[in-house]
């Protein structure tokens, strides 16, 4: 993915590294996103969460709508992606606390 990190996604990168206030991050995500990529985004997260509870895939589709397809591919990045899943569990799990 080293294509990826290209100027433009840095930017984007300290521009969210340096907010703290959900409010404008939702606001930032409003102009950056549309409804649907806001919600399949959030979606993923929440297919992660259940597959590293040992859920079923039936069980997620359910409780989340996400397609099958949906949930092979966070699975597949709960396996062998850059481990950004985990983190944003510390940070949930963090804020629960």
């Amino acid at each position: 993915m080293a294509e990826l990190r290209t100027k433009e996604v840095d930017d984007l990168l300290k521009v969210l590294a340096s907010l703290d206030d959900q409010d404008v991050i939702f606001s930032l995500l409003e102009d950056l996103f549309t409804i649907r990529e806001i919600r399949e985004t959030s979606q993923r997260l929440s297919v992660a969460r259940m597959l590293a509870a040992g859920k079923p895939y039936t069980a997620i589709e359910e409780a989340t709508g996400a397609s099958a397809t949906t949930i092979a591919r966070v699975s597949k990045c709960l396996a062998h992606g850059a481990g950004g899943y985990a983190v944003a569990f510390q940070v949930l799990e963090a804020a629960d606390e």
